[in-house]
């Protein structure tokens, strides 16, 4: 059976208690108050008519605090406050961005969810707010692991034209990856040796092993590690016994793919976030025992706390 025949993704009021199973793992929790006691359920409610809806749209999932008087619902303080959109189609977008392996066009959830390529456009960036962990934290790597650190480069920066060689005109991503573990990217300004230092220093376990390839901004630099080991791509040199950057480069490869092949242009203020829903799928890939399913409810966790509003995804309105 196809995972999404599942009831939640067809029936509104399945995927509201879907949701508020995952997010209210002990019960209704009242978002305006905290109270968890006396929380009543509402059945019948149905929201004010309209020419579209002469008989008004029932209104699922409705609570009300027995302590502040306030109704809500698992939808308040989520992704998925004051959207319009169908709780069932958030899941089926939640489960189509993490079941894609190089990501999802807006203009394919746009046709798929039948909803308009604007509300597809805003979607998919609320859903990659919430597979924005946050976790930067907790270093990567440890005593007797090996971290790997690597850059590329995507697309054009606004009002840059290419002047000469070099990569100055495009959007810098470097990533750092605990073999066997988590990566973790960061969008830069510009490289430096500085920004460098400061992106390791901030990641990278004291006690790692570190693995970069011979740019100059990695040379003769203490990065505060146990040990730092370069391998020499300008000399056709990638693997050197367990010296190498291939598990970045792999991560890479399927990150320009879906960069260049599936949403072709990104604005500089939006890479943060598709830079966090890649890194969100490799941290939660099937080589690790997650499955499209698994990585869709981790999604799911993550929806509290991460509102988007349209201001802030498009700050200057622009077209889509």
């Amino acid at each position: 059976m196809s995972v999404l025949s599942k009831e939640y993704f067809h029936n509104e009021a399945a995927a509201f208690e879907h949701v508020e199973r995952i997010l209210w793992p002990k019960g209704p929790v009242c978002p305006h108050c905290g109270n968890d006691k006396r929380i009543y359920k509402l059945e019948g409610v149905r929201s004010k008519p309209s020419k579209k809806n002469p008989e008004g749209v029932e209104r699922h999932g409705l609570k009300k605090c027995a302590a502040c008087r306030k109704q809500f619902t698992v939808r308040i303080g989520t992704i998925f406050e004051e959207s319009h959109i169908p709780l069932h189609k958030w899941l089926q977008a939640i489960h189509l961005m993490c079941s894609s392996k190089k990501g999802i066009s807006s203009n394919q959830l746009h046709r798929v969810l039948e909803i308009t390529l604007k509300s597809a456009w805003f979607l998919s960036h609320r859903i990659r707010e919430a597979m924005r962990t946050g976790v930067f934290d907790t270093p990567l790597g440890g005593n007797g692991k090996i971290v790997e650190a690597d850059e590329t480069f995507i697309g054009r920066k606004k009002g840059f034209q290419k002047k000469g060689g070099g990569a100055g005109h495009k959007m810098t991503v470097m990533s750092l990856v605990e073999r066997g573990g988590d990566v973790r990217s960061v969008v830069l300004d510009r490289i430096t040796k500085v920004g460098i230092s400061k992106v390791i220093a901030d990641n990278v376990h004291h006690e790692s092993r570190l693995m970069t390839d011979t740019a100059s901004y990695y040379m003769k630099r203490d990065f505060n590690v146990a040990g730092h080991e370069m391998v020499n791509h300008y000399r056709g040199e990638y693997v050197r016994e367990d010296v190498y950057t291939n598990t970045l480069e792999g991560f890479y490869s399927i990150f320009k793919r879906g960069m260049k092949g599936v949403y072709q242009h990104c604005a500089e203020k939006h890479l943060h976030r598709y830079a966090a829903e890649f890194d969100f799928r490799y941290n939660n890939r099937t080589a690790r025992g997650v499955n499209d399913s698994e990585r869709a409810m981790n999604a799911l966790i993550g929806v509290s706390g991460k509102r988007l509003t349209y201001d802030q995804a498009n700050p200057a309105g622009q077209a889509l």
